[in-house]
C-alpha cells in the first residue's frame, strides 16, 4: 500500500540522487588527480559544466531525426528512474514494489539502445564506432549483472532491492562467500558500464580507445548536459546498487523522517569511500585493449555464476 511517507521517501531519493550525482563525479575526478600527483579540479566543477552547457545553444546536424533530439531526455529519465528504484535512504519506496532486478537491468538496456541509435542516426563514423562498442559491452555486461542480482535474490528469496536490503540488514551478521564472489563480479561490471579504466577512459577522445565519448561527440548544449548528468546518475546508481547488495547497513527501513536524516550522512560517507576506491582502481590499472574487454566481462559473468552455484550447492 502506498503511503504518504513512502511518496515523500521516493521523491527525496530521486532529489538526493539528482543533487549528489555530479558531486560524486567531481569527488572521483579530484581523488584521481591527487593520486596521479596532478592539480585536482574543483569538487564543484561538474555543476559548473552543467550550468554552462544548459545555458549554451544546442547545435544539431541537418540529418538529425527526432530520435536524436529525444534520446538525451530518455537516457536521463531512465537513469533517474533507476536511482528511484535503488534504495538509497529508505526501503519504503513505492517504485520498489513495481520494479525488480530484471526491470532495473531493462532500464539500463533501454538507455543504452537509445543512445546507441542516436549516435548512429547522424551517420558519422565515430558515432557508429561508439555504438557498436557500446552494444558489445552491454551484451556482455548485462548477463553478468543479472547473475549478480540473482545471487543476492537467492539469499533473500526476492528480486526486489528493497527486500534484499531489509533481509540482509536485519538478520544476524554473517559472511556469505557467494556475496563476496558476486561483489568482485559486480565491480567488474560497474567499471565496464560506467566507462571507467581499465575498460574505457572518460578523459580521452582517442579514436582507438574511446567508447562513451564517441557516442556523444555530436551533442552540444542542453542535450550534452543531460547526457553528462545521466552518466553521473548512472555512476551513482551503480554505487547505490552495490551498497544495497553488499553493504546495506545504514539504509532506513522505518518510514520516519529522523531515520532518513540519519541515513543521508551514512550514504554520503559510503559514497565518499567508494569514490576513493574507484579512483585508486583507475590509478593502479592501465587501459586494456578493446579485444581484451570481452575476456574481462566473461570473467565477471563466470564469477557471478560461481557465486550462484556456491549458494545453491553450499547454501552460503
Amino acid at each position: 500500500m502506498v503511503t504518504l511517507s513512502g511518496i515523500v521517501a521516493q521523491i527525496l531519493a530521486i532529489v538526493v540522487a539528482l543533487a549528489l550525482a555530479p558531486l560524486l563525479t567531481g569527488w572521483v575526478n579530484q581523488w584521481r588527480a591527487w593520486l596521479q600527483n596532478r592539480s585536482a579540479p574543483s569538487l564543484l566543477q561538474p555543476y559548473r559544466m552543467l550550468h554552462k552547457l544548459f545555458n549554451k545553444e544546442s547545435v544539431l546536424a541537418e540529418s538529425a531525426s527526432p530520435l536524436f533530439r529525444i534520446a538525451p531526455y530518455i537516457v536521463f529519465a531512465c537513469m533517474a528512474l533507476v536511482c528511484g528504484i535503488a534504495p538509497t535512504l529508505s526501503t519504503d519506496l513505492p517504485l520498489a514494489t513495481a520494479a525488480d532486478a530484471i526491470a532495473l537491468v531493462g532500464l539500463f538496456a533501454l538507455a543504452r539502445v537509445f543512445i546507441s541509435l542516436a549516435a548512429m542516426d547522424i551517420g558519422t563514423s565515430f558515432g557508429s564506432l561508439g555504438a557498436r562498442r557500446e552494444m558489445l559491452i552491454g551484451f556482455l555486461a548485462e548477463p553478468a549483472l543479472l547473475m549478480v542480482l540473482f545471487s543476492a535474490s537467492l539469499i533473500t528469496q526476492s528480486t526486489s532491492l528493497a527486500n534484499i536490503v531489509q533481509t540482509i540488514a536485519h538478520q544476524p551478521f554473517a559472511i556469505y562467500p557467494s556475496l563476496a564472489v558476486a561483489g568482485v563480479a559486480f565491480t567488474f561490471v560497474a567499471l565496464a558500464e560506467n566507462a571507467r579504466i581499465p575498460v574505457d577512459n572518460p578523459a580521452t577522445h582517442l579514436e582507438l580507445t574511446m567508447i562513451h565519448e564517441a557516442l556523444i561527440l555530436e551533442y552540444s548544449g542542453r542535450h550534452l548536459a543531460l547526457i553528462e548528468w545521466a552518466a553521473s546518475l548512472k555512476l551513482l546508481a551503480y554505487s547505490c546498487i552495490g551498497l544495497a547488495l553488499f553493504l546495506p547497513w545504514g539504509i532506513a527501513s522505518a518510514d520516519t523522517p529522523l531515520a532518513m536524516l540519519i541515513a543521508l550522512p551514512v550514504l554520503i560517507a559510503k559514497l565518499a569511500v567508494g569514490g576513493i576506491v574507484l579512483a585508486l582502481i583507475e590509478t593502479i590499472n592501465a587501459k586494456m585493449r578493446l579485444f581484451r574487454v570481452p575476456e574481462f566481462l566473461a570473467t565477471a559473468f563466470l564469477l557471478a555464476v560461481i557465486a550462484l552455484l556456491v549458494h545453491v550447492l553450499l547454501g552460503a
